[in-house]
């Protein structure tokens, strides 16, 4: 197919953290789209964008994501900023004709910055603001022409690829999903603050799995010639961190203080199918991020991570400061499973490929608005779920 696009696509990026690194590598590692990185804007902190700007070949550095949005040479908004943010910044470069790149969450409900809220704010409360601010973005992306790419990587693992093409070939019919995403805490203090994050584990890591899983009863679907919809979601989250003993809890790095550490979602959809997702902060032995697929004629195990391609063993750390071996585990003796290509298995190289096919070849992507959209819906109404007791019905 011939590319719609002549020329390097130029790629302007909002922020400077983690997901900055992984979107850079991707870029970097591009293979048959041209990519012409030009501007990254550091926000408040010149230093880290001059650092992005130096480690990736960003041409120029701001400190206003608006001389982004007006320059006219910039084809992409690549979006990875606080999730506060996403939505003022995607609806003003949609506006200016840009297309959107944007990591998750799409949204969440942090308030005006008071403390406390996930304890005092209803969560039918935070449910109908995030719905509002997904429909104004919505009525802009379908009037602008222009691409809203949704950066989930679990969409894009190659376990969960691989499972959506074999969906497809054999029109298998899904009939159950689970997923788990489970660690020690977050790295960040910002994690146990309703007001940072929007939530608590379920926002930062259930979101990943649950996603993956909405998409791949999305490609069922469509394979099948069924219609795909989400009738309901019933959860429970809790803190179950509150059982230990302060001085027990040196191995956790869970510090809720409004928000959940454990969350179980089950979604039921259209079909009388259903998928349940669990997370939780307090689990030892590293991250272990999966997605069970049980259909009438197959089943699938995708394991992101620990995965047995290579296993180390070590008597000592020297020499491994700057080697990474897996995530979330403090020492690197003894037996190890060793994260080996990462970015490939997990999905962030395959991710912004796609992004940027879409915008060469004028194609949908695989993790789009409504995906966004729909994850986030199932969030906040499990959430609602979970304090009113009840199932919360679409």
């Amino acid at each position: 197919m011939k590319q719609k696009v002549d020329r390097p696509i130029v790629v302007g990026m909002v922020g400077t953290g983690y997901g900055c690194e992984l979107h850079g590598g991707g870029y970097e590692n591009m293979v048959g789209i041209p990519v012409r990185l030009k501007t990254v804007c550091g926000g408040s902190n010149r230093e880290k964008a001059e650092a992005m700007k130096e480690r990736y070949g960003y041409e120029v550095v701001t400190m206003d994501y608006m001389d982004i949005i007006n320059d006219p040479e910039i084809d992409v908004v690549d979006i990875n900023t606080n999730q506060t943010l996403h939505v003022p910044i995607a609806m003003a470069a949609l506006k200016a004709g840009k297309h959107v790149i944007c990591e998750k969450p799409l949204t969440g409900y942090v308030g005006n910055g008071e403390d406390n809220i996930g304890k005092t704010v209803p969560k039918s409360v935070m449910y109908e603001s995030v719905l509002a601010q997904m429909d104004e973005l919505k009525a802009i992306i379908e009037t602008s022409g222009k691409k809203f790419m949704y950066a989930e990587n679990q969409v894009y693992a190659t376990p969960v690829q691989k499972a959506a093409e074999i969906l497809r070939a054999k029109k298998s019919k899904i009939v159950f999903m689970n997923s788990e995403n489970t660690l020690i805490g977050s790295s960040s203090p910002k994690g146990g603050h309703w007001n940072q994050i929007g939530g608590g584990t379920l926002m930062r890591n259930g979101i990943h799995g649950l996603t993956a899983m909405l998409w791949l009863k999305r490609q069922e679907a469509k394979a099948r010639g069924e219609e795909f919809g989400i009738v309901s979601v019933v959860a429970d989250t809790g803190v179950q961190t509150a059982a230990i003993e302060k001085e027990k809890h040196r191995y956790i790095n869970a510090h809720p203080v409004d928000v959940e550490d454990v969350a179980v979602v089950t979604v039921t959809f259209l079909d009388g199918t259903k998928c349940v997702a669990i997370c939780s902060d307090a689990v030892l032995g590293g991250s272990r991020n999966t997605v069970n697929v049980y259909a009438h004629d197959a089943s699938f195990r995708c394991n992101l991570n620990p995965c047995d391609i290579l296993n180390t063993y070590f008597m000592d750390e020297e020499g491994l400061d700057d080697v990474y071996i897996s995530e979330m585990l403090p020492q690197k003796t003894g037996w190890n499973q060793a994260f080996v290509s990462d970015e490939i298995i997990r999905g962030y190289a395959g991710e912004l490929k796609n992004f940027m096919e879409c915008i060469a070849f004028d194609r949908e992507p695989d993790s789009d608005f409504y995906l966004a959209y729909d994850v986030m819906r199932v969030i906040y109404g499990a959430y609602r779920s979970a304090e009113e007791g009840k199932k919360i019905v679409f």
